[in-house]
């Protein structure tokens, strides 16, 4: 099996079950002699002898770039290698990302709910609620990064009635569920749904609508196969980021929240700045983007072979697939330019570890959540 294929399957195995972490941050490695007690340590500090061998690595794959040519050759095969990775791993390759809530509560909507309370939302307050309740495990995974996303400004279909109207002067005319905030969310990427279906679990707003989307059809095709999907609560369609011509069903300056998980990285890094420019002019003022994605000299980045760098920092895996690793400032700069505001952008260093074969295995991730400014 190719290096580039192997990191993914690898985290699978020794990721294990996690099922009692809290939120990250919260579990240190004080003692290097308790390495072992735990799968994972959070914020682990890397050494000056780490950096400059991580920095020496990625160099010498940028040194050893492969030609433009087949560069070429990758982005235009990027569809049909997302297809055949669909094809072959189905929905048995993922799993689903039950540590959403616990990073990103924005998910729960304008208000936090539960099935307790939609039947006593209008007596109910902010402060009843505990969002903590509910999937608050942090069940880490690898992801094998998604390339769809949505982009251009045209309408596939009629947008549906429930979440047609955003105003507040609507609430006045609503019966009494309908007093729930209506609440439209995008999730860019959405591979087999992965993150789609635990917020249709999870989420129990009423006037809640997902709309998913994915570069690969074989991938879209799955999400609608799913016994949890309905479309009177979600959309999934076929969309590619890159392309100026490609439709969604919304309008401009809908969406309350964009959902960005391992996504980005999977793109040309000349391509990223537009693609984020669109997905911000689809946020409603106030809405957030919420990402997540890899880091500069994760392990998978430092575990490439020869031949696998298409340029600095941006790779293929033995599947074709790609992947970029990225800097605070980088997507700092990217983010800030499409006219969004930082909320929280942070670097998630983990050190995980394989008890069973004590291995230590250094994991970057970046996480961040912009906001569009309020009019």
């Amino acid at each position: 099996m190719e290096n580039g294929e192997l990191e993914v399957v690898d985290e699978k195995l020794v990721s294990g079950d996690d099922s009692a972490r809290t939120k990250f941050g919260t579990r240190y490695l004080t003692d290097p002699q308790n390495v072992f007690q735990h799968n994972a340590w959070d914020n682990a500090v890397w050494d000056e002898d780490q950096e400059i061998t991580a920095q020496k690595i990625a160099k010498n794959h940028a040194d050893r770039a492969v030609s433009i040519d087949r560069r070429d050759v990758y982005e235009k095969e990027a569809a049909k290698n997302w297809n055949q990775f669909y094809n072959i791993h189905t929905n048995h390759f993922f799993k689903d990302r039950h540590w959403l809530f616990t990073e990103f509560p924005e998910l729960y909507g304008p208000e936090t709910f539960t099935e307790s309370t939609i039947a006593s939302h209008s007596t109910s307050t902010k402060s009843d609620l505990n969002p903590s309740n509910s999937l608050s495990a942090f069940d880490e995974e690898i992801d094998k990064v998604d390339t769809g996303s949505s982009r251009g400004n045209k309408s596939l279909i009629t947008i549906p009635e429930q979440v047609s109207c955003h105003d507040s002067d609507c609430v006045q005319q609503q019966t009494p569920e309908e007093h729930v905030p209506f609440f439209r969310l995008l999730e860019v990427g959405c591979g087999v749904g992965n993150t789609v279906f635990p917020v249709l679990k999870t989420n129990k707003n009423p006037n809640l609508f997902i709309y998913c989307c994915d570069f690969s059809a074989q991938a879209i095709d799955i999400v609608k196969a799913h016994p949890d999907y309905d479309e009177s609560r979600c959309q999934a369609f076929v969309h590619d980021l890159t392309a100026d011509d490609s439709e969604v069903p919304f309008p401009l300056e809908s969406l309350d929240i964009v959902v960005m998980i391992f996504v980005l990285s999977a793109i040309s890094p000349e391509r990223m700045q537009s693609a984020i420019n669109r997905l911000a002019s689809y946020l409603k003022s106030g809405g957030t983007l919420l990402f997540r994605d890899y880091g500069r000299y994760d392990m998978a980045q430092l575990r490439f072979k020869e031949g696998r760098c298409l340029s600095e920092n941006f790779y293929v895996r033995g599947d074709g697939t790609r992947v970029y690793f990225f800097t605070q400032d980088e997507l700092r700069t990217m983010f800030e330019l499409a006219g969004l505001q930082e909320k929280e952008n942070i670097v998630d260093r983990r050190l995980q570890v394989n008890r069973g074969r004590q291995l230590k295995m250094y994991r970057v991730w970046i996480q961040c959540k912009y906001v569009k400014p309020l009019i």
